[in-house]
């Protein structure tokens, strides 16, 4: 709710129009899909597309109205009203002098990471670094990519490293521990153990900041081995997933990715590697 995050935010805090006319330079690490300016960071330096009005719209869809303290929604109901000054929009005089600057994000990652596969002799491709969706359902998509370069060589032949990034996102059913990239890649591997053993993939997904939700896993990196190494285990990995139970699966048959953190989010990167 990034209109939310500005809204309440005090005029001091709205750093561009106190510095004016001064010159401002910022440097962004975005960890936003996308890397919307006004949206990294409520985006204190940038001119503001958001309305007092977009932000009431969040209150309402949500029926935040019972939820919220009084101060935050004297608030907005002020600015509604007119009587308190909006956040600067494009094309205000005081970004005359202002920078931006982004120094990370994740395309610039995506595209490390395809260097670093054509180094080591694959076909790498990025796809998108606009990826989004539930977890175990892009994992079904991302082993289509790579059946698609074993297949037909699209859209590159193997050896291929096809490149996505994004973020995706977990509707909670269970109550077992993992994060977005652990799920992805346990719903990857059923979806792995289908395949003719002559459809060889390696799905890896993680998170840059080395952090994949409440655990110290990046994410996992999985083939089509993978369920049935659990299977030798007695672990029932489609049971697993429907709990969300996606770390203590993947750490069991040593298929978890562990970095250790970064602390640089710029969001999340999987790779399919087809053989």
């Amino acid at each position: 709710m990034t209109e939310l995050g500005w809204r309440t935010a005090t005029p001091e805090e709205q750093q561009e129009r106190l510095a004016a006319p001064a010159t401002v330079i910022t440097l962004v690490v975005s960890d936003v899909v996308g890397s919307v300016l006004d949206v990294i960071a409520s985006g204190p330096t940038v001119p503001d597309r958001s309305t007092w009005a977009d932000a009431w719209a969040v209150v309402e869809r949500y029926a935040l109205v019972d939820d919220l303290p009084d101060s935050v929604l004297t608030r907005l109901r002020a600015g509604m009203g007119g009587e308190i000054l909006d956040t600067p929009k494009p094309g205000d005089a005081i970004f005359a002098r202002s920078q931006t600057l982004i120094i990370a994000d994740n395309a610039i990652a995506a595209e490390a990471a395809r260097q670093q596969a054509e180094q080591r002799g694959f076909n790498a491709v990025i796809l998108t670094t606009f990826l989004e969706g539930e977890a175990r359902e892009v994992a079904k998509v991302i082993v289509a990519l790579g059946r698609e370069s074993l297949s037909h060589a699209r859209p590159v032949a193997p050896p291929a490293c096809l490149i996505l990034g994004g973020e995706t996102t977990v509707t909670i059913r269970g109550d077992g521990m993992g994060g977005r990239n652990q799920e992805l890649t346990l719903a990857a591997a059923l979806v792995l153990d289908q395949l003719p053993e002559s459809e060889r993939l390696v799905v890896v997904s993680f998170a840059t900041d080395g952090t994949d939700g409440p655990t110290d896993s990046a994410g996992g990196m999985v083939d089509g081995a993978t369920v049935e190494r659990g299977r030798e285990k007695g672990l029932d990995a489609e049971g697993m997933l429907a709990n969300n139970d996606s770390y203590p699966y993947l750490r069991s048959v040593n298929d978890l990715l562990v970095t250790g953190p970064t602390h640089t989010n710029v969001n999340d990167l999987v790779l399919i590697f087809a053989f």
